[in-house]
């Protein structure tokens, strides 16, 4: 689909909206799956009203809760593809349009089924300061929050993106990230079209046919997130031709924190820069980030300021420098607040202690070094209490990991009786490897203090991961039924 062609659907299919009573700031849920249909009824949604995309694998339940929450005006689905999302939204009330491709037509291109919905004229047209897209919290310690994100919001982050990566006409993205995620929508599709770059929108990730889509697309970067890095370099050796073919210009990382192991083997197999960056949904995605050379990349850090401004803060509201402090933000592509939350936003803003703007405060806690590169050092409500002692998991991941039998590693809270919290590792071994916890053990134990070193580690063929591919350490003891 030629830029031409997108250009022409968006406006075409605004009209429609319009003609059906559908307009700025009204909600349009979107249950699709990935590929390009996804990638342009969410530009075109965002473009006249607000986008609200949802992971098509929800169940019932889940689909009652967000399509309520939401408010949605209208939801959008494939035609002939059966979704519990359909029969929820005849429960609420909700009208249903469907979807509909035909054979031979571009890539993206789609056409609107409104189903016999009344035609009233919308009058209202999106302007700047209106939502162009709203996504839930991924709600892991509370009920989900909804965070609003304005046409400016996502235009600003897309630019901040597209001059990080030096992004123009002569790239090519392979997408293979969720589009009801941030990452995937701003990083992967806006950030490629603001660059009037090209995207391929693939169904979804897939290591399985990883390589083949880079030997048939020839894209000139990637982004995803450290588990599909990890999935993708345990079948390099035996694509080794194609990944050296490959030809890519940089590999980008974002949505959690990248093992620097992972980073130096991606960066060997694939003979590019390996650009880890830092974002989160109420910042329209990218924070932070590391730098194409001739700039620095550093592993272990997300980089520099790539966007909005990004400063350290004490517990009394202070800015900080030299020391760790909590990560706060503020900026064109940041959220204005969440969505009828007061609480939320009491908690989440903070006033600037020499009487500026309000800052957003991430919930992370990081480290600036001498040249300004910003290190996580661990989410606050992550942090590991035993007794007292303030554990960081990502330091224990860090340590297991430069152990030669495991792939993959991720540190929990696991309670306790008398201390509150205890350390606790799951963990994934290596093709082939067979490592016992008492060797895991001892080898944390020459790295870390006694007190870091887990006292159960356990063992599992793949660890629990949200629906965007991260590793979830809250509520993993739970999961995993431990404690």
């Amino acid at each position: 689909m030629s830029y031409a062609e997108l250009r022409a659907l968006c406006r075409g299919r605004a009209a429609d909206f319009s003609r059906h009573g559908i307009g700025a700031n009204d909600r349009i849920a979107i249950v699709l799956p990935n590929g390009p249909e996804m990638a342009t009824s969410f530009i075109a949604s965002a473009t006249v009203a607000t986008a609200a995309p949802l992971n098509p694998a929800y169940k019932d339940a889940e689909f009652e809760f967000y399509l309520s929450d939401l408010k949605a005006k209208a939801i959008i689905v494939a035609a002939g593809i059966e979704s519990p999302a359909v029969p929820v939204a005849k429960r609420l009330g909700i009208p249903i349009i469907e979807l509909v491709t035909e054979a031979g037509d571009p890539a993206g291109h789609f056409d609107l089924d409104f189903a016999g919905m009344t035609e009233v004229k919308s009058t209202t047209t999106a302007k700047v300061s209106d939502t162009a897209l709203v996504l839930h919290t991924s709600g892991t310690t509370s009920r989900p929050k909804i965070v609003p994100l304005s046409q400016s919001n996502l235009c600003a982050s897309a630019t901040h993106i597209g001059q990080t990566l030096s992004l123009t006409a002569e790239d090519h993205c392979l997408n293979v990230m969720p589009l009801f995620h941030i990452h995937g929508l701003i990083a992967a599709v806006l950030a490629s079209l603001n660059g009037g770059a090209c995207v391929t929108c693939t169904p979804g990730f897939n290591a399985m046919k990883f390589f083949a889509w880079l030997a048939s697309e020839r894209p000139t970067w990637y982004t995803a997130v450290p588990t599909m890095h990890q999935a993708i370099l345990d079948r390099a050796e035996r694509n080794a031709a194609i990944a050296t073919a490959a030809g890519l210009r940089f590999i980008r990382s974002s949505s959690s924190s990248l093992p620097p192991q992972v980073m130096q083997r991606l960066e060997q197999v694939f003979s590019c820069p390996v650009i880890e960056s830092y974002g989160m949904t109420e910042a329209a995605h990218q924070m932070t980030s590391n730098l194409l050379p001739p700039g620095s990349r550093k592993a272990g850090s997300v980089g520099v300021g790539a966007g909005p401004e990004v400063r350290l803060m004490d517990t009394d509201g202070h800015f900080i420098a030299g020391s760790e402090g909590e990560i706060v933000i503020r900026g064109p592509n940041v959220t204005g607040g969440y969505e009828a939350n007061p609480q939320a936003n009491a908690d989440a803003y903070v006033a600037d202690p020499d009487g500026g703007g309000n800052w957003f405060r991430t919930g992370d806690q990081g480290v600036f070094d001498d040249e300004g590169f910003l290190t996580i050092s661990g989410r606050l409500k992550e942090i590991i209490n035993r007794g007292g002692e303030k554990i960081a998991p990502r330091e224990v991941d860090d340590v297991l990991m430069d152990h030669e039998g495991v792939g993959q590693v991720v540190t929990f809270a696991l309670p306790h009786p008398k201390l509150g919290e205890d350390v606790a590792a799951a963990v994934v071994l290596r093709d082939g490897a067979e490592v016992t916890e008492r060797e895991l053990r001892d080898f944390a134990g020459t790295r870390l203090a006694a007190f870091k070193v887990p006292r159960v580690i356990v063992f599992l063929d793949e660890i629990p991961k949200g629906a965007t591919g991260k590793l979830q350490r809250i509520g993993l003891a739970e999961k995993l039924g431990l404690g």
